[in-house]
């Protein structure tokens, strides 16, 4: 029988190297909170429940994270991580196996969580640690002649020796919770910060005779905590080179892998094309054959077999059919739904519309609100004038229409079938099927006018 498994995630801190009134776990990084990327491995552990310890900002953390499986608890004022624990162990079930880690270490993977989890399981406390180049502001991982671990010590508290210890804490340690509750029971605030150190644990499990094992992570870069924003931008780095080669491995060409920002779920099918400088957030699907020209932004979009966009475009909660031609600088705005071989030029923005296949509108347009057939032309400088400031209207064009240069259809308005309108009308009412609707004042030539006319005397 499998022992029951609790996390904790601590993510009390101000984190006032960020310099930002910003809760330091709410910084973005790949397009979600810091801490948002550590519940997710936690998450993939399945554990029965998840604790997340809140302080600076709690409104704000809770807000973020909101979700039916966390529960909060509240660390005020804040006294250190062994404090941060005892309070989460309080809303926990006070049996099985507690895992604790931390909001600030986005890119720890979910297999070295596993491993703790699973070496606690066996009756240990379980630490995860790695070797680093640079241990400086790192607590050192103490062991004895026969290579156990004995204590943890912070560096404002370690001696010479310790300091030049390359094997460093991680913040992640397992441990049965009877246990774990007991060991933070005991500690007490004797260091240089006067806080209660949950790394003090080791030392007292060591004087129980209770087993330290530490599980070394395979990546030192794993493990890599955001203390200012100097840190956060370089793991921001680590996240766009591992998603880039991912993207690289599955058969997605990238003019430049150093310059693709995928803050999101990006999912591509074969011989898919990706040029500089694209950014991918939310949920973003490309089907075979897509091409993606440079600069573009493309949020929560699903593009159809052998779609182009060009460059500069920006799509936003839209759905694009195969074969679709978008941009360049052009803007689909949400609940846009494109049928195949659609073609949205230059300068053209369409926001909650449904366009049929084959139809287009090549160059500076507004399609707002709007119901479109198949085969529709949509001429330059035309708009959809869909709101009337109150409320917005929806108009309906007809398969196979065509609307001439310059027109504003003025909503709510119909444009039946087959019809065709005159450049440079302002359509109000129907317009029949199959007919030429012109609405326009007629040209008319003043005779004798003359323009007038600067004079040639200069002033005084």
């Amino acid at each position: 029988m499998a022992v029951p498994l609790n996390a904790i995630v601590l993510a009390a801190g101000q984190g006032k190297r960020m310099r930002s009134a910003l809760p330091k776990v709410l910084h973005p990084l790949a397009g979600q909170p810091l801490v948002a990327h550590v519940l997710a491995a936690v998450r993939a552990l399945a554990p029965r429940a998840i604790a997340v310890v809140v302080g600076y900002g709690a409104d704000a953390v809770r807000a973020a994270l909101a979700a039916d499986d966390l529960v909060f608890a509240l660390q005020d004022p804040p006294q250190g991580t062994g404090d941060a624990t005892r309070v989460a162990l309080d809303v926990l079930p006070s049996d099985g196996v507690t895992l604790v880690t931390i909001g600030d270490i986005p890119l720890i993977p979910v297999e070295a969580l596993s491993r703790v989890a699973a070496a606690a399981a066996q009756g240990q406390l379980a630490v995860l640690t790695a070797r680093v180049a640079d241990p400086a502001g790192l607590g050192r991982i103490v062991r004895d002649d026969a290579g156990r671990v004995r204590a943890i010590v912070e560096e404002r508290d370690a001696n010479d020796a310790e300091r030049g210890i390359a094997e460093i804490n991680t913040g992640v340690l397992a441990a049965p919770t009877a246990l774990l509750r007991d060991w933070v029971g005991r500690l007490t605030p004797d260091n240089s910060q006067g806080e209660y150190y949950l790394t003090d644990v080791v030392a007292l499990a060591c004087a129980d005779g209770v087993p330290v094992v530490a599980e070394l992570a395979s990546d030192a870069r794993d493990i890599a905590g955001i203390n200012d924003r100097v840190q956060l931008a370089a793991v921001e780095r680590i996240v766009r080179e591992r998603r880039a080669e991912a993207l690289m491995r599955d058969g997605v060409t990238l003019a430049d892998p150093a310059r693709i920002d995928v803050r999101g779920h990006l999912r591509c099918g074969v011989d898919v094309t990706i040029d500089v400088g694209c950014i991918f957030e939310g949920d973003v699907t490309l089907a075979d054959g897509v091409r993606i020209g440079p600069y573009c932004v493309l949020r929560n979009v699903t593009l159809g077999i052998a779609t182009v966009v060009e460059a500069y475009s920006h799509l936003v909660d839209a759905e694009v059919g195969s074969g679709c031609r978008i941009g360049p600088y052009a803007r689909l705005r949400p609940a846009t739904a494109l049928g195949a071989d659609v073609h949205i030029g230059n300068f053209v923005e369409v926001k909650a519309s449904t366009l049929g296949a084959g139809s287009k509108a090549n160059h500076l347009a507004y399609i707002g609100d709007t119901t479109m057939g198949a085969g529709v032309n949509f001429g330059a400088g035309s708009i959809t004038a869909n709101y009337d400031g109150v409320a917005k209207h929806g108009t309906t064009i007809g398969d196979r229409a065509s609307i001439g240069s310059n027109c504003v259809l003025v909503a709510p308005v119909v444009v039946g079938a087959g019809a065709t309108i005159g450049a440079g009308s302002v359509i109000a009412q129907e317009a029949p099927a199959g007919k030429l609707t012109v609405a326009r004042p007629r040209q008319t030539t003043i005779e004798g006018w003359q323009r007038p006319a600067k004079s040639t005397s200069r002033r005084s």
